[in-house]
């Protein structure tokens, strides 16, 4: 610094001539008197400004140095502008942690950082929810004495971290996560942990949607292999009685098959979001009469079917697909007919229910258990596997209804008791009661 030395020669500039003048005023004496005394002046604002620095260093960050003549002023200047700028420097520094810490929290998989004896160091929200952890509390505490899954004990001791693990954490009401562990720096780690839950569902869904098809599948062609090979290899020996009803029970196997693959499109376009049809203003009486006589028709005379229909001005029209709307109305009143005994009573309602519509379909049939209820929408679940295919049914009717409804902002409803009968309905909001241009899309 070189206006400390200028400082100093301004200094002895001053104190020279004063010395000087004492010296030939008053004598060697005097002068160095006035010397040492201005030298004593000198010392003591110098341990003063030092004092007042030694003092700004205990203040808060950011406070600004006090002022000083000459030396000092230029001194506690440039103390000052490298405090500004090493503030600077840690506001941008504080600032990008705080924008990595909100990002880390905001992200959908959970970030464990440990430090050496893999002791958390830090957590986000989102992995303090995979493993039960407080991000205040157990910070600093062995992630393993907390976490203790044989598996992931094994898994973080190995140093093996070249594939993932999948773990099951049964404490964790069957939450399954996939974790990945990231060695960095010295003996530090990072977990990122996803939850895979959903995702393994929807796998066991699908081999189990699989293998119900492949069985769904095999069965009517089983019997339908086994019909004609018995008439090839003997077809003179069948009377002609006899091989027509072979033919039709090989034809009502075909026919299952085909109702079987046409569900299953069905449900696959409504299941793989595929553009709804143009939305019209379906008029509501003549729908439910016509699935009415249908159902009839399937019944043969073995039930008492009514049907009631509220054809009040503001609910005579639903907006939606007349013809999606017709299957999911169909499938309710059909498994009405198979699942009530002969003899019973199937009722057919349209009504308006709290400023909106409700179709429902009840029966005084067999009745479903509570436990089975929730599973009911599920693809090829049946509560009674032998009745449903004595009955017809494919296993997915209600799945397609529940889609159907779905598209249509309806809720389906099942209230059911065994011995006592079923009653499924859909509701619908108010806004599907009001109009809408014919071939408008919703």
């Amino acid at each position: 610094m070189p206006y400390v030395w200028t400082g100093a020669a301004a200094a002895l500039a001053v104190l020279a001539p004063v010395v000087l003048a004492a010296a030939w005023l008053g004598g060697s004496s005097a002068a160095l008197i006035t010397a040492v005394g201005g030298l004593l002046f000198l010392l003591g604002y110098h341990l003063r400004n030092v004092q007042r620095l030694a003092d700004w260093t205990h203040e808060p960050v950011g406070t600004p140095l006090p002022r000083a003549l000459g030396t000092w002023n230029h001194v506690f200047g440039d103390l000052g502008r490298r405090s500004r700028l090493a503030y600077d420097v840690r506001e941008r520094l504080t600032t990008a942690l705080d924008r990595f810490h909100e990002a880390s929290q905001a992200m959908p998989d959970g970030v464990l950082y440990l430090s050496g004896g893999d002791c958390i160091e830090w957590l986000n929200h989102k992995a303090a929810q995979h493993f039960g952890l407080d991000s205040e509390r157990d910070q600093g505490v062995p992630v393993t004495m907390l976490v203790r899954e044989p598996e992931f004990v094994q898994f973080l001791n190995s140093g093996d971290y070249a594939d993932p693990l999948v773990l099951h954490l049964s404490r964790r009401g069957g939450l399954t996560l996939l974790l990945q562990v990231v060695p960095f720096g010295a003996e530090q780690k990072m977990i990122v942990s996803r939850d895979i839950s959903q995702l393994e569902k929807l796998e066991t869904m699908r081999r189990d949607f699989i293998a119900n098809v492949s069985h769904e599948l095999r069965t009517p062609l089983t019997v339908v292999g086994g019909f004609l090979e018995t008439l090839i290899d003997g077809l003179d020996d069948f009377a002609r009685a006899d091989v027509l009803h072979f033919l039709k029970l090989a034809l009502d196997q075909s026919l299952r098959m085909q109702t079987l693959i046409e569900d299953l499109l069905t449900l696959s376009a409504l299941e793989t979001g595929a553009p709804a049809p143009l939305e019209e203003k379906v008029e509501v009486a003549p729908l439910l009469r016509s699935i009415a006589e249908d159902a009839r028709l399937l019944s043969n005379g073995r039930h008492e079917l009514s049907v009631a229909i509220d054809e009040a001005p503001g609910c005579a029209t639903l907006l939606g697909s007349e013809k999606e709307l017709r299957s999911a109305f169909a499938n309710l009143a059909s498994n009405a007919v198979r699942y009530t005994p002969a003899g019973g009573r199937i009722s057919l309602i349209w009504r308006r229910v709290n400023g909106g519509g409700e179709f429902a379909v009840e029966d005084n049939g067999i009745g479903i258990d509570a436990q089975h209820i929730p599973r009911l929408t599920e693809r090829f679940y049946r509560v009674d596997r032998g009745r449903s295919r004595e009955t017809g049914g494919t296993g997915l009717g209600l799945a397609i209804v529940k889609h159907i409804l779905s598209r249509h902002q309806a809720e389906l409803r099942i209230e059911s008791e065994p011995g006592k009968g079923s009653r499924f309905s859909a509701r619908f909001p108010a806004s599907r009661l009001g109009s809408l241009a014919p071939g408008t899309r919703s």
